[in-house]
């Protein structure tokens, strides 16, 4: 029996309650050989049986923490155990269909991409609305010599089904950690993924480190896959979806992105710092609040859960800093890591 080249590292994203419907996908459509390390990060007991009993009926090695763990945190844990030529990193709210992994690793054997996406679609239906269809991620350069970050999803509400015979492989510049193969041998040149950068723009980042270090990046629309989205679905999901869309989370990651880049506080930056807390305000505020309304707009309300949601955001996040040193997994050194080789600017 052929040895497998690719490992899947399937992490925790925003909540546990696709977790089955996930991994049983993934086993159901997935034909290619293939190593499975999954990384649970502090799911709830029914979550947590359900994984063990899995890992030893599939026989994959299950890594549990009895910590939340911030999606790059998570992505490091399970690629420090990786042995083979390839890795996909998978969101736990990801569903595939058929022939997607072979897809994926058929585009790096013969373009030898270092990252290769999939076409990714997002929300139920599956496999019909498009997330992503490749993408940009580099600096631009102004007359007056600052730098600002570009970002565009290609393609993004796109009907998948109509979309799908236009599209073909192409290098692109970013890829998408929902899902996406990674050649391993370029962590020996950059290094674990930045675990400052605690929940967005950690694929930006990522693809420029790959691009200024000689990779490329390829779409790959042969392989389809969907990531399925909150709200939280249960109680259990809560805290940690609150924790992994935290104010204090967003704010560092978008700072990290910027000094690490020495990019300048623009309109990109200003923008989101106006959306501090939107998915928690549209995924739990609001339909809380029509909820105990009867449909009703109740916005004496939802001002003041708004406030109350800051302070215990806030006390959520100062919470989990100060514990988080004690427990943190230590990761092994990286042998033969080099620095990036390019400077990924555009005038």
């Amino acid at each position: 029996m052929t040895e497998p080249i690719v490992t899947l590292v399937v992490v925790p994203r925003e909540r546990f309650s696709c977790t089955q419907e996930s991994l049983e996908s993934i086993y159901e459509h997935t034909d290619f050989p293939f190593k499975l390390i999954y990384v649970d990060g502090n799911s709830p007991a029914k979550v947590r049986r359900y994984l063990e009993t899995k890992a030893q009926e599939k026989n994959f090695k299950l890594i549990r923490t009895d910590y939340y763990l911030s999606p790059n945190h998570a992505r490091n844990i399970g690629l420090s155990h990786v042995d083979t030529k390839y890795l996909v990193f998978v969101d736990n709210d990801v569903v595939v269909s058929p022939g997607w992994l072979k897809a994926l690793v058929d585009c790096a054997e013969e373009t030898e991409a270092t990252v290769v996406g999939p076409l990714m679609c997002e929300n139920k239906p599956i496999h019909q609305r498009v997330h992503f269809a490749g993408g940009e991620s580099h600096v631009v350069i102004d007359v007056k010599g600052r730098r600002h970050l570009r970002e565009k999803m290609y393609k993004q509400g796109h009907n998948a089904v109509e979309l799908l015979p236009q599209l073909q492989r192409t290098e692109t510049e970013l890829s998408e950690f929902h899902c996406t193969l990674v050649r391993t041998d370029i962590f020996e040149r950059i290094g674990y993924l930045d675990e400052a950068m605690l929940n967005t723009k950690e694929h930006l980042d990522f693809c420029m480190n790959v691009a200024a270090s000689g990779g490329k990046v390829y779409f790959e629309p042969a392989s389809l896959v969907t990531y399925v989205p909150g709200p939280p679905l249960e109680w259990t999901d809560l805290h940690f979806y609150m924790l992994r869309w935290s104010d204090a989370w967003t704010l560092a990651s978008l700072e990290r992105i910027r000094e690490k880049w020495n990019l300048c506080e623009d309109g990109y930056f200003k923008t989101k710092y106006k959306k501090l807390g939107v998915r928690r305000i549209s995924t739990i505020i609001k339909p809380f609040v029509r909820k105990v309304s009867f449909g009703q707009e109740n916005k004496p309300l939802k001002r003041f859960l708004k406030k109350l949601d800051r302070k215990i955001n806030r006390y959520l996040t100062d919470r989990y800093a100060a514990r988080l040193p004690q427990r943190k997994i230590q990761l092994p050194q990286i042998v033969n890591q080099q620095a990036p080789t390019k400077e990924l600017s555009k005038v």
